[in-house]
């Protein structure tokens, strides 16, 4: 039908399917007219409607979602009763897929490599003599009875504690920016002296947004950033791990 399509301007549907026939590929014309005539079933137009809020639940959560993951936003948040072969089968037509654990980091952003951006102060040295000096902020995401979450926290490096938190259906930069308020307001409420705090993070979008830095100098708190995805982790063996496992 496709190709009939592509060239019956040029060359007419007969020609095209005397020639298909020749080849083994047996279409009448009466076929094919029908077929453009005919009114979509009703799974098509079904399948039509499902497409669109799957490829849209897709890109709002950063194209991580696999189909199991979306077949579970479907019917718990967006209350679309689906099978989950079907949310398979119609990932697998538009070409979806979501982020493969050990293949491919998650990515919420796309770094600029020439891009302006806070320095490393930190260096992947993770301690601090004091509380108040060293934060560090990441953001990480959690399966719900209600579905799939995002969390954003602050830790203060010195004693390990978490001192700010957020939770949100999306990775949107106010998600960042709560869980900073909230350790920032903790803090003054106790009297602590914020001149000295460094925040560190990795190169995710909400940490290098406008709105963030600029949260950041109004608390007269200095940014650092490293690389993608270490704001909290070190090394033991040569393994990767969360700092304090």
């Amino acid at each position: 039908m496709a190709f009939i399509d592509a060239h019956r301007d040029r060359f007419g549907v007969e020609p095209i399917c005397a020639v298909l026939a020749e080849h083994g590929v047996g279409i009448a014309p009466s076929a094919y007219y029908a077929a453009k005539t005919r009114r979509p079933s009703a799974r098509a137009v079904r399948d039509a409607q499902l497409c669109a809020v799957i490829a849209r639940v897709h890109r709002e959560d950063y194209d991580a979602y696999g189909a199991a993951k979306v077949w579970d936003h479907l019917n718990t948040v967006e209350g679309v009763a689906v099978a989950r072969c079907t949310v398979e089968r119609l990932m697998r037509r538009m070409g979806l897929q979501g982020v493969r654990r050990g293949r491919q980091a998650v990515r919420t952003t796309t770094p600029d490599p020439d891009a302006c951006r806070p320095a490393d102060l930190v260096e992947r040295d993770f301690t601090a003599p004091a509380p108040n000096r060293l934060w560090l902020a990441d953001l990480t995401y959690v399966r719900t009875r209600s579905g799939w979450a995002y969390m954003a926290f602050v830790i203060d490096a010195y004693s390990r504690m978490v001192i700010g938190w957020a939770a949100s259906r999306s990775l949107r930069t106010d998600l960042a920016l709560d869980a900073l308020d909230m350790a920032v307001s903790g803090r003054r409420r106790t009297g602590a002296d914020l001149a000295e705090v460094t925040h560190h993070s990795d190169t995710g979008s909400q940490y290098l947004s406008i709105r963030c830095s600029q949260r950041l100098a109004d608390n007269d708190i200095v940014a650092s950033v490293g690389s993608r995805g270490d704001s909290y982790d070190c090394e033991h063996d040569g393994v990767r791990c969360p700092a304090g496992v």
